[in-house]
């Protein structure tokens, strides 16, 4: 049986013409605007070390910020099938990326590092244990760790209110 099929559309918009275009590698910003209907606009550029801005977001940040929202939300929606609870939580994700000489560069590996807080409230009351195999369950869920071709491990904490 066939899954539903998706479409994603953003818009990336350049907005680094300083005056000279690309005349040169440094005569340019690196800063640009993704968006998409009806949401607000995200101020990107490339990782400082590129020569991008510090002030906005570059895709390697948001490729882990994906990840990472990925998870947490396949981990509540599981969290809610299974009667626990989750109050509060919070990824100190990380991402690690490896440049080669030529300048070519790939991630290597990304960590999410979850901090969840339970209510004894739910029907699986606080259920550290469950709590703590449910990252497995959603790491196997989540459809952008599903299409990189890098690690992304998990290594949760869980606390009750």
């Amino acid at each position: 049986m066939a899954g539903k099929q998706h479409t994603y559309r953003v818009t990336v918009t350049w907005t680094g013409n300083t005056g000279a275009g690309t005349a040169g590698y440094r005569a340019y910003s690196r800063d640009h605007e993704i968006a998409a209907v009806g949401k607000p606009v995200i101020p990107g550029s490339s990782d400082p070390a590129f020569l991008g801005a510090a002030t906005r977001y570059n895709p390697e940040e948001m490729l882990v910020a994906s990840l990472s929202a990925c998870h947490k939300l396949w981990y509540l929606h599981l969290a809610a099938e299974a009667g626990l609870v989750v109050t509060a939580y919070r990824d100190a994700a990380e991402g690690t990326m490896a440049e080669t000489g030529d300048g070519n560069g790939h991630f290597t590996r990304v960590l999410l590092r979850p901090h969840v807080s339970l209510s004894a409230a739910g029907t699986a009351g606080a259920d550290v244990a469950l709590a703590q195999a449910l990252h497995e369950k959603a790491h196997h869920f989540c459809f952008i760790a599903n299409s990189v071709n890098f690690p992304v491990e998990t290594e949760g904490t869980v606390t009750v209110d």
